[in-house]
């Protein structure tokens, strides 16, 4: 619940940016053409640009959250997440030696059935209990990919 509640207020902030950045484009775009600045038609105009940018890319994350906990309920549903018993650091992470000892398993599902987003899910969840978000969000993403085109 704290997740949603931290999204929400991340999406809020970013329309509250996008509607004080148009103001400020508006009015360098204003200055350009009005006094002939060519900097601040430039600057006025990327402003007007970025807000799209950075609307592609919430909507991405966005979408990315939510389908991972589609796909998470989906094999809690099934009893096909990793249960595996760690031993945790005061912290809250996985051990590094038995986040290790995890691994070959899962990466070894993967390679027997590299279509199966059930293995690449699970691989991703390994991943992330280790901290390494970058292959965790890798991993999840071919899930995602894999179940959206139907794979197994």
């Amino acid at each position: 619940m704290a997740t949603r509640i931290g999204v929400v207020v991340m999406a809020l902030a970013f329309a509250l940016y996008i509607w004080l950045l148009g103001g400020l484009a508006i009015s360098f775009i204003r200055v350009g053409v009005d006094k002939g600045e060519p900097v601040a038609l430039i600057m006025g105009i990327a402003l007007v640009i970025f807000p799209f940018i950075g609307a592609w890319a919430l909507g991405r994350e966005l979408w990315f959250g939510w389908r991972g906990e589609q796909l998470a309920k989906r094999l809690g549903a099934e009893g096909l997440l990793p249960d595996e018993e760690v031993e945790l650091r005061p912290s809250g992470r996985v051990l590094q030696s038995d986040a290790d000892a995890l691994f070959p398993a899962y990466k070894s599902a993967v390679e027997e059935a590299p279509e199966d987003w059930r293995a690449w899910f699970r691989l991703g969840v390994v991943y992330d209990a280790a901290g390494d978000r970058k292959r965790a969000r890798s991993a999840t993403r071919e899930a995602i990919r894999l179940e959206r085109r139907g794979i197994s």
